[in-house]
């Protein structure tokens, strides 16, 4: 069983940075996808950006402010966040992607989540 461990959330002003660390337990790291999701209060799940060994997604709303990268010898993925903006804030979970039958942005795809660590943005 897979057990992920998330870190680095925090409480920052709009236009700060933080980078986000999992790290991943229980089974060999690379050759999974990863990704990071966001949930809001009475929102689903929304990737935030995902990797394999040599692609990476972002969601239209990060595009060019976060950068997702993996470090396999260390079985962690890690989710740098530059430019922070006020609609940001969000419980950010990491996940192992478990299908590959759909495509990475859908959370259905993956099936071991971290408990995640939160993210607020003040202006």
């Amino acid at each position: 069983q897979v057990h992920l461990a998330e870190s680095g959330g925090g409480s920052v002003q709009a236009g700060s940075s933080l980078r986000l660390s999992c790290v991943a337990s229980g089974r060999i790291f690379s050759g999974y996808d990863m990704g990071w999701f966001r949930q809001g209060p009475g929102k689903e799940r929304e990737l935030v950006a995902a990797i394999d060994n040599s692609r990476t997604w972002y969601g239209d709303s990060v595009k060019g402010r976060f950068t997702i990268s993996r470090d396999n010898s260390k079985s962690e993925v890690y989710l740098q966040m530059n430019n922070l903006k006020p609609e940001d804030p969000a419980l950010i979970l990491c996940a192992w992607r478990t299908f590959y039958q759909g495509s990475p942005y859908s959370p259905t795809e993956y099936c071991e989540w971290g408990q995640g660590t939160q993210v607020t943005v003040s202006s």
